[in-house]
């Protein structure tokens, strides 16, 4: 395998920063860093995060990202907010790493509703826009807005904003029907590879958590090849669409930034932040959609950070690692995090004490080996758990609270019950 592709995801700690993480951390052939100017989520799951880099506003900004380019062997930007994809395309010249984005002037273009209505007039699925409020009902929204923010049905002339500047707003015709969003990715060569259209179910702050694999129809597709012929785009980008009255799908926005629900395109086999690193290398690029219907639903995941330090985990194995006859995979996934972290792993148990088999043909028999363990300890109740743990670097994982109580007050050491473990896992890679 040759010199792996270096890429650098810029700001990296919303929504759709996590899905190029989750697209790109495991793909053997990419280097995969985050940086962010403020903190935000990004730390918890980038292995190589970077943090207080400038905000694009600062005079410093592109002298920071030029040295963080130089000195991690950078080779593509990936900007996660409209703003700065419109900023980094506009300095692409100056910048020492290719940007993934579109041109300046197809980025100027999807960052401004007005200028995307205005490009599209003359098309058939661009919503009527009104230069003033005396039709109703209508639908407002900010022309550099994303996610539905302040975007707002207007009902009737009580409806309207008392502070509203209309220069800031579109005014467009009310879209009443269904609402999609459409992923696509556009090759090297300008050539439109993949449109995959996913129903927006339900919104969470804008974005977007549950939503469902939809037929490409023809219209669809009529939409995607005419906006992909009007602008300039390389790699993913996607747009939004809504059914009017008619039944008619209308325009509603276009966007050159990954979304953080292309989840779904990822899932049905196209994973549109690789296939674009591609693009951006001028790669040859193929797309393959597994057939099968899709739904995804998202809510908010908890992820820890601790200034605890712990070399040896002592754990037990029965209601703890097997839970009702199953192997509990969370239990797995943190043991296996300690062996890559080459953290000792001791099993500590009274398994025989309740089974007629040992520890070591319970844990065989779950097709989990035995070798995983440095160590198998296997007690009686007349011996207390804390007689045999060596206390430093030392934690404890067990269901039973008398357990825990028992250690803790003997040793001193963190204890963890099973919903627990959660804490301990690191989702860095």
């Amino acid at each position: 395998m040759g010199k792996k592709i270096g890429v650098l995801v810029f700001p990296a700690g919303e929504v759709n920063s996590i899905e190029l993480h989750d697209a790109l951390s495991a793909c053997v052939n990419i280097r995969l860093f985050g940086a962010s100017s403020v903190d935000r989520h990004g730390q918890f799951v980038f292995e190589n995060y970077i943090s207080g880099l400038p905000s694009i506003g600062k005079p410093d900004f592109l002298a920071a990202l030029n040295k963080l380019i130089d000195s991690r062997q950078i080779d593509i930007v990936i900007p996660t907010h409209d703003d700065i994809a419109l900023f980094l395309a506009k300095k692409r010249e100056t910048i020492k790493a290719k940007v993934l984005t579109s041109d300046y002037q197809t980025a100027l273009i999807c960052r401004d509703k007005r200028k995307t209505y205005e490009t599209f007039a003359d098309f058939d699925f661009c919503p009527r826009i009104y230069h003033c409020l005396v039709k109703f009902p209508v639908f407002i929204k900010p022309r550099k807005g994303q996610g539905s923010v302040n975007a707002r049905l207007l009902s009737g002339p009580t409806d309207i904003p008392a502070d509203i500047d209309l220069e800031e707003y579109v005014v467009c015709e009310y879209l009443p029907g269904q609402e999609m969003t459409v992923d696509c990715f556009t090759d090297y060569k300008g050539t439109l590879q993949a449109v995959l259209p996913r129903s927006r179910q339900r919104v969470f702050g804008g974005v977007s958590v549950r939503g469902q694999k939809e037929e490409l129809t023809e219209e669809i597709l009529d939409i995607a090849q005419a906006v992909n012929a009007k602008l300039h785009f390389t790699g993913l980008w996607y747009f939004q669409i809504k059914q009017g009255i008619d039944g008619r799908f209308k325009l509603m926005e276009i966007s050159v930034r990954c979304a953080g629900t292309m989840c779904l395109s990822r899932a049905l086999g196209v994973n549109l932040p690789l296939l674009s690193v591609y693009a951006a290398m001028g790669k040859k690029t193929e797309v393959l959609v597994n057939d099968y219907d899709l739904l995804v639903d998202r809510t908010l995941i908890s992820r820890y950070k601790t200034d605890m330090e712990y070399s040896r985990v002592y754990i037990d194995l029965d209601d703890t690692i097997l839970i009702n006859g199953k192997v509990n995979l969370q239990a797995i996934y943190f043991l296996y995090q300690c062996v890559n972290s080459r953290k000792q792993i001791i099993l500590l148990t009274r398994h025989r004490m309740d089974h007629e088999d040992t520890a070591k043909d319970a844990l065989m028999n779950h097709k989990i080996m035995p070798q995983l363990f440095d160590e198998v300890i296997e007690l009686d109740f007349r011996t207390p758990k804390y007689k045999a743990i060596q206390p430093e670097g030392a934690i404890f994982v067990d269901n039973s609270f008398a357990e825990r109580k028992s250690v803790y007050e003997a040793v001193k050491i963190p204890v963890f019950d099973v919903d627990g473990i959660e804490v301990l896992l690191d989702w860095r890679r």
